[in-house]
């Protein structure tokens, strides 16, 4: 049976390979993302996803994309993954007020909106198997230097999935957070084969993740046979360090 799914930051890296596995399996998929480009155009046109919208930093704009979203799968939401995520990399003192507060807008406070308006439908709707799917981060378990918002952000994911996993466990929703590794992504492009070299030799797999590979996680938590696994925080990071 074709289920409906959303995915914030669909367009592109992790959220594009989850649009493109959810449309595989013949899933109804409408993705947000922040505008009209090459790339959402690309992934759109690739698996006939629909696009909505949105700068989900803005608390307003993520909660009315989500009704949007919602209303093109018909009024009903089966699978919610929040993806949509930005990166700074530099130095604590140097971070400004706004910098911090894009951060933690667009990486947090964004599934925060979204998530609260989805799970408004799937109460009215669902009986037993409504899906959340948070992305988090392997820096929300150990912090990483110089991506201090990034992490704290990250970390927020874990603690927001477990919290909001035992809130909706009685009306049968499941929450789950998915927490990637070194992943081949736009978002880690500007790492220095130096930088990217120390990461690979810290994988014990010796290589990078692909989208694909949290896709993969990301769909088996959104299937029947992960129906009795909910706040859980799942690493697809090679085995990278904790």
């Amino acid at each position: 049976m074709s289920r409906r799914v959303i995915v914030t930051g669909g367009s592109r890296g992790i959220g594009a390979a989850c649009v493109r596995a959810f449309a595989e399996s013949g899933d109804r998929v409408v993705f947000i993302c922040r505008g009209e480009s090459a790339a959402s155009a690309s992934v759109a046109a690739g698996t006939g996803a629909v696009p909505v919208y949105a700068d989900l930093s803005d608390g307003d704009q993520a909660r009315r994309a989500c009704l949007e979203a919602a209303e093109k799968l018909g009024g009903g939401i089966d699978v919610l993954v929040n993806c949509a995520g930005i990166a700074h990399i530099g130095l604590f003192t140097d971070m400004t007020d706004g910098e911090w507060r894009e951060m933690i807008d667009t990486d947090l406070s964004a599934a925060f909106r979204i998530t609260q308006e989805a799970v408004r439908i799937m109460l009215r709707e669902h009986k037993g198997n409504g899906r959340i799917i948070n992305i988090g981060s392997v820096w929300g378990g150990r912090g990483a230097s110089c991506e201090v918002a990034y992490s704290a952000a990250k970390a927020g994911m874990r603690g927001f999935s477990q919290a909001l996993a035992r809130e909706l466990g009685p009306s049968g929703i499941t929450v789950n957070c998915v927490e990637p590794g070194v992943i081949d992504t736009d978002m880690n492009s500007g790492l220095t084969e130096e930088t990217r070299k120390e990461l690979i030799d810290s994988t014990p797999l010796c290589r990078t993740g692909t989208p694909e590979d949290v896709a993969a996680a990301v769909t088996f938590l959104a299937s029947d046979a992960a129906g009795f696994i909910t706040a859980a925080i799942i690493p697809v990071d090679g085995g990278f360090p904790s």
